[in-house]
């Protein structure tokens, strides 16, 4: 196999968040050409990004297309929302941290009917929570759920909840924001309805545009659904098939890394090769992390391996700031946590890392414990007692 982790450049930091990431030196080189928006070369990128993007969901019968579009990974989202969602449907939400409640104030701005089962941060929703719910209210048209909810690095159980809405004659759309490239999402296993995701995740490509993967049929039903121009992704699709052309101004650069890094990705084995290099790296991480005293949020049966919240130590001489200044410093660069009811900070298991890189970010806790006079990195006993009750 044809593929080796990079070596970082001199005093260029190691990204240990979930996007923007650590990239490989090809994807980097990939930007040093221009390209012409209408230009025929660029089309062709277009087309084989595409392509190659419907090839890793398994789509054997041509169900599905792929759309991008310009702009953030929220951008993206809320253009599958807005463009997928019928005016008159009402969309049952599955939220455990940020992004589904973001998903729920998507829907508000958007005027969608909606209703949200909440299940904090702790636990994922459930298949019987979800058949439940429907089986409770027939005006529930879609269900939306986020694959791995990043605020707190829980992995929901998507071929459970599939099952579930399927069974129920639902359609389900999924937020694979932060896991497509690196957990499995074959159409064949998984009925869904639309998948989204950012070219800055899995693929380890950089931030710029995000795409829609979804059914032919629900793309084709979509027109007029829109509330925006930028984001109708019915328009843009049509566009994109008729011309071979983005509607307006694409990230010229940021298209030209993403194929570097799909072949990348290729070269690594793919889904699976991938999947499993980001599990080693929280291993990895996770082990050590726990021998300095330190304690994950979540149980081990929910720990995701794209990123991972460690509970702040109880040591008063620890503060965050000073704890990213310490990582920082040693060349590594983490996420704050994005909690409200206890401290917290993130490390990312993706990019362009390994196991042997996560060793060295362990390392430099160590010492920057040492430094900042920390014995141990053991949480508040609450925070214990709360993670326990909470996920029971």
């Amino acid at each position: 196999m044809d593929y080796t982790i990079d070596i970082p450049e001199m005093g260029e930091p190691r990204l240990l968040t979930p996007g923007p990431l650590t990239t490989a030196t090809a994807t980097k080189q990939a930007m040093l050409k221009d390209w012409g928006s209408w230009d025929g070369d660029f089309r062709q990128m277009t087309a084989r990004m595409r392509k190659n993007l419907l090839a890793l969901i398994g789509d054997r019968e041509g169900a599905f297309d792929c759309v991008p579009m310009q702009g953030s990974g929220t951008f993206v989202v809320e253009a599958m929302l807005g463009s997928l969602l019928p005016r008159t449907s009402k969309t049952l939400v599955l939220a455990n941290g940020a992004y589904g409640q973001r998903i729920a104030r998507t829907l508000t701005y958007l005027g969608r009917d909606h209703v949200t089962i909440d299940k904090g941060d702790y636990l994922p929703p459930r298949a019987d929570e979800v058949s439940a719910a429907l089986a409770a209210d027939s005006a529930i048209t879609h269900v939306v759920v986020v694959h791995c909810e990043t605020s707190s690095g829980i992995l929901n159980p998507i071929e459970e909840i599939a099952q579930a809405v399927h069974a129920a004659g639902r359609k389900l759309l999924i937020d694979s924001m932060s896991a497509f490239g690196a957990i499995d999402l074959d159409c064949n296993a998984i009925p869904y309805e639309a998948i989204v995701s950012s070219a800055n995740k899995c693929i380890e490509g950089v931030p710029g545009f995000g795409f829609v993967i979804a059914r032919k049929a629900a793309l084709e039903a979509a027109a007029g659904n829109a509330h925006s121009l930028s984001l109708d992704l019915h328009d843009q699709w049509q566009v994109m098939n008729e011309t071979g052309q983005w509607r307006f101004t694409p990230p010229t650069h940021v298209v030209a890394a993403f194929l570097a890094a799909l072949d990348l990705h290729e070269r690594e084995g793919g889904v699976a090769a991938r999947g499993a290099r980001y599990a080693a790296n929280r291993d990895v991480l996770v082990a050590g992390m726990r021998r300095l005293g330190f304690e994950t949020l979540l149980d081990a049966r929910w720990l995701s391996p794209i990123i991972v919240t460690f509970f702040n130590p109880a040591d008063t001489r620890f503060a965050f700031p000073r704890f990213y200044d310490l990582m920082k410093d040693k060349g590594f660069i983490i996420y704050p946590g994005k909690l409200t009811v206890v401290d917290s900070f993130r490390i990312g298991c993706i990019g362009n890392l390994d196991a042997a890189l996560m060793q060295q970010v362990v390392t430099a806790a160590a010492e920057a414990l040492r430094k900042m006079g920390v014995d141990s990195a053991r949480p508040p006993e609450k925070a214990l007692r709360e993670r326990a009750i909470l996920a029971a």
